[in-house]
């Protein structure tokens, strides 16, 4: 298993932009993403502070992206 990387809050949103999540509701710096096929997340952008990685493994879990694919748009962004 490889070790995550952290990311903050607006590369977060790229990805799960870059994989077809559109954002549709925002909140102070919170902002909902939802997949056409259902799967929801939100992301907190505070500034240029990095996720925890506990946070980022909530969001992979939620909209259920493996840590390889992860891997591979954290380096595109």
């Amino acid at each position: 298993m490889s070790r995550l990387l952290p990311v903050n809050g607006r590369e977060m949103c790229k990805i799960l932009e870059m994989l077809g999540f559109q954002k549709v509701h925002q909140v102070g710096s919170h902002m909902r993403y939802v997949h056409p096929d259902g799967r929801k997340t939100v992301v907190p952008v505070h500034g240029n502070e990095d996720l925890s990685i506990g946070l980022l493994k909530e969001i992979l879990k939620q909209s259920r992206i493996s840590r390889e694919m992860y891997g591979e748009l954290r380096k595109k962004v």
